[in-house]
């Protein structure tokens, strides 16, 4: 990932002004929120709903809804394939991040064909910089990453610990970079250790704002 974009600067309210190729009614658009909660709702974007916690604000850039395309391939898969996916990430004001992606698998000519990978979790920032991340898949695993931020706009982050249910895939090391490029799309790299196989490139996306 190469030339960094901060992708919107905060400004003294903490809200954000859009990257250039963000969807026009981004800054607009929010995920869906229950209003009538008890307590507030996560937001996706940081003109509504509670303040941002100070300790997000090296994660601020990746707060939004994000959409796009990417490839995933390995030696195991018949491969490589094409996949649609929406990111969200949100807040409710308290010290975390909560993430959610949904993917779809695309056709030769860019159609919808069916459902595929679905994770959610949460990304904790930690005294001294360290980054906690959460991740459990729908296919029976959660992964527990430890990382940082590798400058203001690109996060790495590598699994300190794999937990598999028994009809799980064998998965056993993951390694994510995320970043914002040109532009302010977001991109990221998900390298896996899994099925036998060595450390190696698994799935790539970039991703634009559509909300927040």
């Amino acid at each position: 990932m190469s030339g960094p974009d901060h992708g919107g600067e905060p400004t003294p309210h903490g809200t954000v002004t859009g990257p250039t190729n963000a969807a026009p009614d981004s800054p607009r658009r929010n995920r869906p929120r229950w209003d009538d909660l008890p307590i507030p709702d996560d937001t996706a974007n940081l003109r509504e709903g509670p303040e941002l916690h100070e300790d997000l604000l090296g994660l601020l850039p990746l707060v939004g809804v994000w959409r796009g395309t990417g490839v995933v391939d390995y030696p195991t898969i018949d491969g490589p394939y094409e996949f649609g996916q929406q990111i969200v990430f949100a807040h409710d004001g308290r010290p975390f991040l909560s993430y959610e992606s949904r993917a779809w698998l695309l056709g030769p000519d860019g159609e919808v064909l069916r459902p595929a990978a679905r994770e959610t979790g949460f990304w904790r920032p930690q005294p001294g910089g360290e980054l906690e991340v959460l991740i459990t898949h729908a296919t029976g695993i959660v992964d527990v990453f430890y990382g940082r931020a590798r400058n203001l706009t690109s996060w790495e982050i590598e699994t300190d610990a794999v937990v598999r249910t028994a009809s799980a895939k064998e998965v056993t090391r993951s390694k994510r970079l995320y970043g914002l490029v040109e532009g302010g799309d977001l991109a990221y790299a998900d390298d896996r250790e899994m099925m036998g196989q060595p450390l190696q490139p698994h799935m790539s996306a970039r991703l634009q704002r559509i909300a927040g």
